[in-house]
């Protein structure tokens, strides 16, 4: 399996959220304490999309938008990556989701379309959380599903949103097995199972009988891959860590696109290793910068680091 920029791979849609993270110019400090912010564009979901654009591939995004000025620029952002943004609509009953972030020193924070050629639909959890969404997210799974198309799963654990940490993992798990391919972080691991996440027991209980694909990512140390017929570990990039927002996004991004060119990728160790170094280096790259969408790396970038870094 050769990683290129060339070839337009099927398209992949994302469902779910998009938001502007408001982060302090100062890492390290409090926001109490912080004296600006900057604005950055993310949400996961539109994160995992606008890595596919930048990676040569092709995605869509559907979701909904405050009718203001905040949503109008997070949909031109969405443009602006080459993601088709036919799927969203504006609320004028709605307004825009903001976060604020604090950084630490380290770069971590504290805080309807089915039709072919779609390959792949991605989402995560924060659309379950409340209704009407919740609905919508099962209902667009359910045709998804239907229409043989791969269901991608990465939870996104963000707890403050949840009524408390006991709905988190019942609402996120509420979905588990319909996912072709879950990506979850360590500490997600440890949360959903209440168990420690570097044994291997732990993160196959995790496992499903549908499931073709499971990831654990373990930081800048890499990640470990379990299929039904391999497992196995592929180690991470060093680099300079600024802020961690959308290192996952830039990671599942990178492994949809690979995925979407060829799914025999679930078959072929060799072929899905090296689908990973690129999904590990892409991740480290976005976090050299701060934000998500305006660190996220091109192909060429990705292919650069593999090779300063030869194992």
């Amino acid at each position: 399996m050769t990683i290129s920029a060339a070839n337009p791979s099927p398209l992949i849609v994302s469902f779910g959220e998009m938001l502007i993270d408001f982060v302090p110019d100062v890492a390290g400090v409090s926001l109490a304490e912080s004296g600006g912010f900057l604005k950055a564009p993310g949400g996961a979901p539109a994160n995992v999309a606008c890595a596919i654009t930048k990676l040569g591939g092709t995605s869509a995004f559907i979701g909904k938008f405050g009718d203001d000025e905040f949503g109008h620029m997070l949909v031109d952002i969405l443009k602006k990556n080459g993601v088709k943004s036919e799927g969203v609509c504006f609320d004028k009953q709605a307004r825009t989701a903001l976060a604020f972030v604090t950084l630490k020193k380290n770069g971590e924070r504290e805080f309807m379309f089915y039709r072919n050629p779609t390959k792949i639909f991605h989402y995560g959890s924060i659309s379950l959380i409340s209704e009407p969404c919740r609905s919508a997210h099962i209902a667009a799974m359910k045709a998804a599903k239907a229409a043989g198309i791969l269901l991608s799963y990465d939870p996104n654990v963000r707890l403050p949103l949840w009524p408390s940490p006991e709905a988190a993992r019942e609402g996120i798990k509420s979905i588990w097995n319909e996912a072709d391919f879950i990506k979850v972080s360590d500490d997600e691991v440890e949360f959903l199972t209440q168990g420690d996440a570097s044994k291997e027991e732990v993160v196959l209980s995790l496992w499903h009988d549908g499931l073709k694909l499971l990831i654990v990512t373990d930081g800048g140390k890499g990640c470990r891959y379990f299929t039904k017929n391999f497992k196995g570990k592929v180690d991470g990039f060093s680099v300079k860590t600024l802020d961690t927002t959308g290192a996952g996004d830039a990671f599942v991004g990178a492994l949809l696109v690979s995925i979407a060119k060829d799914t025999s990728i679930f078959q072929s160790e060799g072929k899905l290793k090296e689908a990973l170094t690129f999904a590990n280096a892409c991740g480290a790259i976005c976090t050299t910068q701060k934000g998500a969408i305006p660190a996220l790396p091109s192909t060429n970038d990705a292919l650069a680091l593999i090779k300063s870094n030869p194992n």
